[in-house]
């Protein structure tokens, strides 16, 4: 019996090895996973080359977050596309919140904020408009559940709002005390984790018959065996976590070598770091005309930063950070997050879906990029 069990274990460890090796040769993004030794030598060796050390982070998280979507679409293929698109956002929002952990307990709460409104902002125009376009070229016109569209984009429209009032109350207020902000701040984290959760309930429980995908899918890619799936996330993740650190600790030092506001910083570039594993998933179901999951993937997502990752981080500044954090962002990023939640209600509101709608979509991206990027050095934050 215990050499059929060894025989048995052996076969499935070559089976996992010959499938993550034939996903390596069918996928070129994950060529770059030779970026990650190479980052963690380098800071072991010259841990003051910030620049290098940014740079070389960044392209190691990449083939990183391509892998840990692809182990998550492999478990949200054996689901519906509304849980599949959660699995997704939730898995892939990990990168996001190993970054934003890391920089909370470095004390960058600029960079903290900056990362969770561009996580909101390229979700809902970068990511839904690149899904609208690729599928779009593809398949001329595509169909997807414009009730879970909705619900995702008024989800996102409330915490939106649940981080505008601590702003507008500063500049009523002038000055209001650093107790006032942080009491506010922590009752609205714990107001808008329930009301995801309960939205949670809502959407998979007690009306999940309203968010059925439209019936339209091309499945072409096999999914990994559940084992590989989930050593792939564990394995991935702490790599992750490693890199993470790497970036964080480099990023301020490097952006001002490359000439980059720290805005530009946490809104463009962290922001699409932390989504690569997202985007990744999005785009792909899109050319493979699931658009439910692609749209279920890019407002979850935003709607899952802005109502439970902003709201926890807020919570864990009490324990891992030097001071309480506030939801209190600079009006420059607040006026941002309400364009792109309006533009995504928009453009998710008919149910149906072209490859221009995605154009205008990327270019209220472009607009706002181009903006961070010229900003002067010190402005908005």
């Amino acid at each position: 019996m215990r050499i059929l069990e060894e025989t048995s274990t052996s076969v499935l460890s070559r089976s996992a090895v010959g499938t993550l090796l034939a996903e390596f040769r069918r996928t070129p993004l994950f060529a770059l996973i030779v970026f990650l030794p190479a980052v963690i030598l380098l800071d072991q060796i010259s841990p003051e080359a910030h620049t290098w050390l940014f740079l070389l982070s960044t392209l190691a998280i990449v083939p990183l977050a391509a892998m840990l979507s692809r182990a998550t679409e492999s478990v949200a293929a054996k689901t519906g596309d509304s849980v599949g698109g959660l699995l997704n956002a939730t898995l892939g929002n990990l990168t996001e919140l190993v970054i934003s952990l890391a920089a909370l307990h470095a004390g960058q709460y600029l960079l903290v904020k900056a990362s969770i409104a561009g996580a909101i902002v390229t979700n809902t125009l970068f990511m839904l408009g690149g899904a609208f376009l690729i599928g779009g070229l593809k398949h001329h016109l595509q169909e997807f559940n414009r009730v879970n569209a909705r619900f995702q984009a008024s989800l996102l429209f409330l915490a939106t709002i649940a981080i505008l009032v601590p702003s507008l109350v500063s500049e009523v207020e002038k000055a209001p005390s650093a107790a006032f902000s942080a009491q506010l701040s922590s009752g609205l984290a714990v107001l808008l984790i329930v009301v995801y959760a309960l939205g949670m309930l809502f959407s998979l429980k007690t009306h999940r018959e309203l968010f059925a995908s439209v019936a339209h899918a091309d499945h072409s890619e096999t999914s990994w065996p559940l084992s590989v799936g989930v050593a792939v996330l564990i394995v991935t993740t702490l790599l992750v976590a490693i890199v993470s650190e790497i970036f964080v600790g480099s990023v301020q030092v490097a952006a001002q070598h490359l000439g980059m506001t720290p805005a530009f910083v946490g809104f463009i570039v962290v922001a699409l770091v932390g989504g690569a594993a997202e985007m990744t998933s999005a785009f792909s179901a899109a050319r493979a005309n699931r658009l439910d999951l692609s749209v279920g993937i890019a407002l979850g997502s935003a709607a899952q930063i802005a109502l439970f990752v902003a709201p926890v981080l807020v919570l864990l500044s009490y324990f891992i950070g030097p001071e309480p954090m506030s939801l209190q962002f600079w009006p420059g990023a607040v006026a941002m997050m309400l364009i792109a939640t309006t533009a995504a209600t928009l453009l998710s509101n008919g149910g149906h879906a072209a490859w221009y709608a995605g154009v205008m979509a990327l270019a209220v991206y472009a607009i706002f990029g181009f903006t961070l990027f010229i900003l002067p050095p010190g402005t908005g934050q």
